[in-house]
């Protein structure tokens, strides 16, 4: 039963990861998106910027869901 919790709780870890990490890029994105539209000038600068950012968010996305697997594979 214990072992039961544990999957559940991974899986439940997981997405959650997954749709924070969706909300987190989409919304860098459109705002990266509205920058460029105002300033295309800075067009270089602020996707790089987004890139570099969503990277980080993907990053944190990642150990966010190796940890919830890893409490599955510990037990």
């Amino acid at each position: 039963m214990e072992m039961q919790w544990a999957y559940l709780g991974a899986g439940i870890g997981a997405g959650l990861c997954t749709i924070g990490a969706g909300l987190g890029i989409g919304r860098l994105a459109g705002s990266a998106m509205e920058g460029i539209s105002r300033q295309p000038e800075a067009a270089g600068d602020i996707r790089t910027n987004m890139i570099l950012t969503a990277a980080l968010i993907e990053g944190v996305a990642l150990i966010g869901e190796v940890v919830s697997l890893l409490v599955v594979l510990t037990k």
